[in-house]
């Protein structure tokens, strides 16, 4: 799992509070099954298909409570919450103040992932004009500013990712994020990554009024 998230981040990082890191020489302690990415043609399709990743998941000895569903909003929750319930599974929303608890199902948004740990964690709705977050992009001066934008959205689904210790399911509607593209990259040369990184700062970015 950490393999293939990796190619989300760039060697030196900067994270959404302007924390930098050095990633060169960084190793997983886990080892995990390759991350599972489905493009979805409606919230219908993308709902069925996690609940049925989670019914499959239940029905293999992962407990309830050893499951996260994270999102890139709160505009996103909805989504979360009728794929838990539709697979018969109670959750909770975290926040600062909520906790995993015994028996349920957990969801939040992937600020409130980070520090988390689960055996099995579904990533959804990473559509393209959800990550990156178009309010983000509006904000935007010019160029700097917006590959600071695009590197810190790409470590916010790394971080929601990377919760993950043994299954990661990242699903999104079709046009999906790039940082799908991302993860479907598990055997491609660097340039192609960087070529797409590269063209992830200079397309042409929605508006709030897309969604």
């Amino acid at each position: 799992i950490r393999k293939i998230a990796d190619l989300l981040l760039d060697p030196e990082i900067a994270d959404a509070d302007g924390n930098r890191e050095d990633r060169r020489g960084a190793v997983s302690v886990f080892n995990g099954e390759p991350p599972v990415v489905k493009r979805a043609d409606s919230q219908v399709e993308e709902i069925e298909v996690v609940g049925d990743w989670l019914k499959s998941h239940i029905k293999g000895a992962v407990e309830k409570h050893e499951i996260g569903v994270f999102v890139r909003s709160h505009k996103e929750l909805d989504r979360a919450r009728v794929a838990v319930t539709n697979a018969g599974l109670e959750y909770l929303v975290l926040d600062e103040a909520v906790h995993p608890a015994e028996g349920k199902v957990c969801l939040g948004t992937m600020h409130t992932a980070k520090g988390l740990e689960f055996r099995a964690v579904a990533v959804m709705g990473c559509d393209y004009n959800v990550i990156p977050s178009p309010e983000r992009i509006e904000d935007v001066a010019d160029e700097s500013d917006l590959v600071e934008v695009m590197n810190t959205e790409r470590h916010l689904l790394y971080v929601a990712c990377t919760r993950a210790r043994d299954f990661l399911l990242v699903t999104g509607l079709d046009p999906a994020s790039e940082c799908l593209d991302y993860l479907e990259m598990r055997g491609r040369a660097g340039h192609a990554l960087s070529t797409a990184r590269t063209s992830w700062t200079k397309r042409p970015w929605p508006s709030k009024g897309c969604r």
